[in-house]
């Protein structure tokens, strides 16, 4: 793992399917693929240790969808995301609330910290509770 804004422990066991996570009572790992869908994770939500969204290409944003499911609906574990991940997706990925990052190619650890930092101010509100622009024009 490249990257984790998290001060618990690293899950490191490995992961099971979303399928395989609905039928068995003790899977505290999981990793989504494309094409799933993760509201079936949504019961088990208070189990889960670690999430794991693979993201097999660049062009592939299921996984944002899915992040972002999962944190409206309360998820309070690691979610990673894992595979195709570039410089251009980590501030979006945040947002949407990923907190640790397992890119299959290592990313340029200067290149990434700006790329975290790189919207100060946002528009929309989503999974990481930023305020928006307007909330901060009214406070």
């Amino acid at each position: 793992m490249q990257f984790r804004f998290r001060d618990d422990e690293v899950v490191d066991h490995g992961t099971v399917t979303v399928d395989a996570c609905c039928d068995q009572t003790n899977a505290t790992a999981v990793r989504i693929e494309p094409g799933d869908d993760a509201r079936e994770l949504l019961p088990f939500l208070d189990r889960l240790a670690l999430v794991e969204v693979n993201f097999p290409t660049f062009g592939d944003g299921r996984g944002y969808s899915a992040a972002r499911i999962l944190r409206e609906a309360g998820y309070t574990g690691e979610l990673r995301a894992v595979g195709d991940v570039g410089i251009d997706q980590l501030s979006h990925m945040l947002r949407c609330g990923f907190d640790a990052f397992a890119p299959d190619k290592p990313l340029d650890e200067s290149d990434a910290r700006r790329a975290f930092a790189t919207w100060e101010n946002v528009y929309q509100s989503a999974a990481d509770g930023r305020k928006t622009i307007q909330e901060l024009r009214h406070e």
